[in-house]
């Protein structure tokens, strides 16, 4: 791996595009961050509608898609209590109005989905930072990652998934962590050998999420990390049972 993490270039977006870039957004809420480098922080989560991958273990699978019966208002979606597939159409000004309305006190932003890289993140991610908070994506790798240069992003690897849809390594390079879901040795495997294929800067977090709270996966990720001194993600919402 090489040290140093290269940028792609990625030009400041100006005012017109923060009020026309629409997003499609399934959910907005306030929470605990449960996993990464972030566990335990304060954040909003954002997350948008539309995801191609088709992971099996996906516990977000009413993103996938966005029926037009399923399009709602803003003022819906953010009081909604369910895990539905309604979505509403909302710009990064619209959305960043609607998280100062709700008096949020969390200042670090959590932009996931579906997948949200198939979206243009610049627009939402400059209008966030511009009034003093920070934005982290959650993307699987699928998609070029467009956002400002101090969003952190963290990449899950997803190979040979049924969309079928191959990494990009421009996804990896810009990585500031790579949270890798695990559930046999050939995930391990996997992830190696996409180490060794791309350059992956020395600085980037490598971190192994079991897929389940069985105790086979826990136990392969947590001898895994210690043999490589890599980190490992608990999803700790799921213990603590909080959104």
């Amino acid at each position: 791996m090489t040290s140093g993490r290269p940028y792609i270039k990625v030009s400041a977006c100006n005012f017109l595009d923060r009020r026309t870039t629409l997003y499609k957004v399934n959910e907005m809420f306030e929470t605990i961050q449960g996993e990464g480098v972030f566990t335990g922080v304060p954040s909003v989560f954002i997350r948008l509608q539309e995801c191609p991958v088709g992971c099996s273990w996906c516990d977000t699978k009413q993103t996938w898609e966005s029926e037009a019966k399923d399009e709602q208002s803003f003022e819906q979606i953010i009081v909604k209590s369910a895990d539905t597939p309604a979505w509403c159409k909302a710009t990064a000004d619209q959305i960043v109005a609607m998280y100062q309305q709700q008096h949020y006190s969390a200042r670090h932003i959590v932009i996931t989905g579906g997948e949200p890289c198939i979206y243009d993140l610049l627009p939402l991610t400059q209008a966030f930072e511009s009034i003093g908070c920070r934005c982290q994506i959650e993307t699987s790798g699928t998609f070029s990652v467009k956002a400002s240069v101090d969003t952190w992003v963290t990449v899950s690897p997803k190979i040979a998934m049924k969309g079928k849809l191959p990494l990009v390594e421009s996804a990896l390079l810009r990585a500031n962590e790579i949270k890798h879901p695990v559930a046999t040795d050939k995930d391990i495997d996997n992830l190696k050998q996409l180490l060794q294929s791309t350059g992956v800067s020395d600085t980037t977090e490598i971190a192994l999420q079991p897929v389940s709270q069985k105790h086979r996966a826990t136990q392969l990720c947590i001898d895994t990390c210690i043999e490589n001194n890599w980190r490992l993600s608990i999803q700790t919402h799921k213990y603590l049972n909080i959104a």
